[in-house]
């Protein structure tokens, strides 16, 4: 049976409207951007208080978007790479200058603690210094032919306008992972951002017009759109855009990818997680408490690699839990914007919602919560929703684990084989992120090979959240199959073509075909 909440005796302390927006004003001012108290454009809405801070002024449409990105292509397309990597620097450069200004965006709209929105906008930072690189990599193979005198190649060439869909919970770095790489291919960026974190948009696209503009690059490359699924679906529908990248849930990505597909256009779906860590009986219990922590509280559990399944060996069950509880104890809660705090608040209250009715739900399965899972009371903010992350066992057979809840709840499974743990990690509809803590490397080698986790990251001895941006990003399965960021995930943003080509007198066929 769930064990009943514990009373919770703290009692946030907030700032109140007129402190916060007297940081996002001037702040949003240094970044080229205005917040607009009086304003009637998309609503600027911070989850620290709950409430609105006023708006960013009304953008383009869609097709006056798509309009300046194909104007802009035709010529961006012919620019030699390296020079549009002088765009990229440009943009990395001042996303330096003016990163402690957008990181305070970040986190006044989303509620990240200062050190996560700062850590967002180094990603940022980290991709561009990728793409400038990139500019002066995109190879193609030259390829033996069987005829004499040709020779076969294979060219990257510019897709065409790109659209990005994101979330809220990384409201700019995963644009930058599609931006830096999209332009350095030679293609402008049309941003739908998240209606939870428009001015983050829209100083970051204020940013990016002004690297342009700097550089003498097309002012059509970054164009903003803003408003809910119908200007996302509209995207989807419009056979000017080559690529539409979406991340979200999985309810999304099925909503948007037919729409997409039906006009034969590509989609890069980074979508739904629901991610595993497994503990072996060999593992270093004090590198999983503060992993385990970090994974399934940081962020307020929101972030798409968040960890929301512990699969531990029976033999470590009782010392792992009590550890963790213990360190979720001493986790701070609150204002996001004070260094002290670890947790800050979830989006809005219908996720936190969510979030307290699948500890329900878990209930109703045989779980038993064994740390949080109640709201701290915010007086004077009664639309805010700050939680104590939550653990919670359940037994093999629930259910509910099987769902992504988007919050800081962390459902702990128990096992007795590497088989099963594997079975456990890849027995949901989501395939992002796992990972196991383990000093056996034959464990750590299963996991990651061909019989082990089906996800797209596989990581060992750290928890599955904070990729890099060296490596492709994405999963399987109702993740969507998408890859972003390093690697050869620019290769997304190109089409291939293969090129034949004769410098000899004669004309013979591949083949050995005769038609003469």
């Amino acid at each position: 049976m769930l064990s009943a909440p514990t009373e919770v005796a703290t009692v946030l302390q907030l700032p109140s409207i007129s402190d916060l927006v007297a940081v996002a004003r001037p702040t949003a001012a240094a970044l080229g951007a205005e917040l607009l108290v009086a304003g009637t454009g998309p609503a600027v809405r911070t989850p620290i208080l709950g409430v609105d801070l006023g708006s960013i002024a009304p953008t383009v449409t869609l097709d006056a978007a798509v309009e300046a990105a194909t104007d802009a292509f035709r010529g961006w397309r012919s620019v030699p790479a390296p020079v549009r990597g002088a765009l990229v620097r440009r943009l990395g450069e001042l996303l330096r200058e003016h990163k402690s200004e957008l990181a305070a965006i970040v986190s006044l709209e989303t509620g990240k603690i200062r050190s996560e929105g700062l850590g967002e906008v180094q990603e940022m930072i980290d991709i561009c210094e990728f793409a400038v690189g990139l500019s002066r990599q995109l190879y193609g193979l030259t390829i033996a032919s069987e005829r004499p005198d040709h020779r076969l190649a294979e060219n990257w060439l510019p897709l065409g306008p790109v659209g990005v869909i994101s979330a809220f919970n990384f409201p700019v770095a995963v644009w930058s992972w599609n931006a830096a790489l999209a332009v350095v291919c030679g293609n402008p960026v049309i941003w739908k951002p998240s209606e939870k974190a428009v001015l983050s948009a829209a100083a970051t696209t204020a940013l990016a017009r002004r690297a342009a503009r700097e550089v003498g690059a097309p002012d059509g490359l970054f164009t903003l759109v803003t408003g809910g699924p119908d200007v996302a679906s509209a995207m989807a529908d419009h056979r000017a855009l080559a690529l539409v990248s979406a991340t979200g849930s999985t309810a999304m990505g099925a909503a948007l990818a037919p729409r997409i597909a039906a006009r034969f256009g590509r989609a890069l779906l980074e979508l739904g997680g629901n991610n595993a860590a497994v503990i072996a009986p060999s593992a270093d219990i004090d590198l999983v408490v503060r992993g385990v922590t970090f994974a399934a509280a940081g962020t307020a559990g929101q972030r798409c690699t968040t960890l929301r399944r512990l699969i531990v060996h029976r033999s470590r069950r009782d010392e792992v839990l009590e550890r963790l509880v213990r360190a979720y104890s001493s986790l701070p809660i609150g204002n996001p914007l004070d260094s002290g705090t670890l947790v800050g608040p979830v989006i809005d209250t219908a996720s936190g919602g969510r979030v307290l009715a699948a500890i329900e739900v878990a209930a109703a399965e045989g779980g038993e919560l064994l740390a949080g899972g109640v709201e701290v009371a915010a007086p004077g903010a009664p639309d805010a929703c700050y939680l104590q992350p939550a653990i919670v066992a359940v037994p093999g057979q629930s259910e509910i684990v099987r769902t992504e809840t988007f919050g800081p709840l962390l459902y702990c499974l128990t096992y007795d084989d590497l088989e099963e743990a594997i079975a456990l990690n890849n027995g949901v509809p989501q395939g992002l992120a796992s990972s196991i803590f383990t000093t056996d490397l034959r464990d750590a080698e299963r996991f990651c090979g061909p019989a082990g986790s089906d996800c797209g990251i596989t990581n060992v001895n750290i928890g599955p959240s904070g990729a890099e941006i060296g490596g492709a990003f994405g999963g399987e399965k109702a993740t969507g199959g998408g890859r972003e960021s390093g690697s050869d995930a620019w290769k997304t943003y190109m089409r291939r073509a293969t090129a034949t080509v004769n410098y000899g007198n004669d004309l013979p066929l591949a083949q050995g075909v005769s038609f003469g």
